[in-house]
């Protein structure tokens, strides 16, 4: 493992500035790690607003002309310029085809949320047919809690953090009492010890040790929206599990932010919003997560409802909203990625390419320039000597 991969970030920038001959609070410095970012491309996928533009600021201080210095991508982020073509087109296929637009052009609009989910999937480390891409934040929460909380006289109360953001405890308090529940003994809040700020894991583990047979659902944030502590989700799913409680996620702050692996850690269910770290705009479309382990959670004989989250999924996606998170998912990968060994001795014959937009268009394109290719029902392209 390269040392500086666990360094603290002042401790790189102090090497870094020694390195130099400069202080660390030198220009000099700031130039020289904007140069070696590795990153620095994506700065180019967005737009940032001018000075001038953001009120209120005084003209006297600064250059208007000049980018602003943008901290709140926590709240919203920014917006990338593909967005506008990507709505341009949906708006010019509805003007020229009307309602033959459901079903026709590269995100027909009955199925268009359907063409985002594989890069969804895999920014949060589950499988494709655990997530679907729905509604606002807290409707997910409230479809998912309303599946997974069924309180019994032993198992009632749901955990949680004291400064969770408020709209999960609304949420949390919602629930509650829609099952008849007295709020002030249901809801477990974990609180950090006296003059500490951030929440001890181990303090997480000795409530769940100790309540975890009354407790019958977990609810965290992955990244905490107030301090940015992010918690250690694989332990406090299993710890949790292990008492028999089902543990789920808001992950508002954390899908974007920080490295998921929701499927393979075994968390029961997580939903966010996509308008920070994700870029679809405000108000933007919100996704959800379901472990394959409950595929038949909502299923009931009366309804032929689709297995796991699918069956929450509400009418047609909007498709306005579907092409702004589009356009901020594509920054967050590659557009084409080899997923062949490099090795000669590790591979076939064979070339497999990933890609970001739909398949079917790809190949559609391929197949117009004389392009025959090998097609699979995924985002995978094989191409074969």
């Amino acid at each position: 493992m390269d040392p500086s991969s666990t360094a603290l970030p002042a401790t790189l920038i102090e090497q870094a500035a020694s390195r130099l001959g400069c202080s660390p609070a030198d220009k000099k410095l700031a130039f020289h790690l904007d140069e070696e970012d590795k990153l620095k491309h994506l700065r180019e996928c967005f737009h940032i607003p001018k000075v001038k533009d953001l009120p209120p600021t005084d003209l006297t201080l600064v250059n208007g002309e000049e980018s602003c210095i943008y901290f709140v991508g926590n709240s919203l982020g920014l917006q990338p310029k593909k967005v506008k073509t990507y709505l341009d087109e949906e708006l010019d296929k509805w003007a020229r085809t009307g309602v033959h637009g459901h079903f026709n052009g590269q995100r027909p609009w009955a199925l268009a949320d359907e063409c985002l989910v594989d890069l969804m999937a895999e920014l949060v480390g589950a499988q494709r047919h655990e997530v679907a891409i729905m509604n606002g934040l807290t409707v997910n929460l409230h479809l998912l809690m309303l599946s997974f909380f069924k309180p019994t006289p032993r198992r009632y109360k749901i955990l949680l953090e004291a400064k969770a953001f408020p709209s999960d405890h609304y949420a949390v308090e919602s629930q509650l009492r829609f099952h008849g529940l007295d709020v002030e003994k249901s809801m477990l809040l974990i609180r950090p010890r006296e003059g500490e700020e951030t929440l001890r894991i181990e303090d997480i583990l000795a409530v769940i040790e100790e309540e975890g047979d009354s407790i019958a659902v977990i609810l965290f944030s992955g990244v905490q929206y107030y301090t940015g502590q992010l918690f250690d989700i694989p332990r406090i799913t299993k710890a949790g599990q292990k008492k028999g409680c089902f543990v789920g996620f808001d992950l508002a702050h954390a899908v974007g932010n920080v490295e998921l692996s929701l499927h393979d850690w075994g968390v029961d269910f997580a939903c966010w919003c996509t308008y920070k770290y994700l870029n679809s705009g405000a108000g933007g479309l919100a996704a959800a997560y379901i472990h394959e382990k409950h595929s038949q959670i909502i299923c009931f004989s009366e309804l032929q409802l689709s297995k796991g989250i699918n069956g929450f999924r509400l009418s047609n996606p909007p498709i306005l909203l579907v092409c702004s998170l589009q356009a901020g998912l594509e920054v967050k990968k590659p557009f084409v990625k080899i997923i062949t060994p490099p090795q000669i001795e590790e591979r076939g014959f064979q070339l497999t390419l990933t890609v970001s937009l739909p398949i079917k268009s790809v190949f559609e394109e391929l197949e117009k320039r004389g392009v025959a290719v090998s097609k699979s029902g995924f985002n995978f392209l094989f191409i074969t000597f």
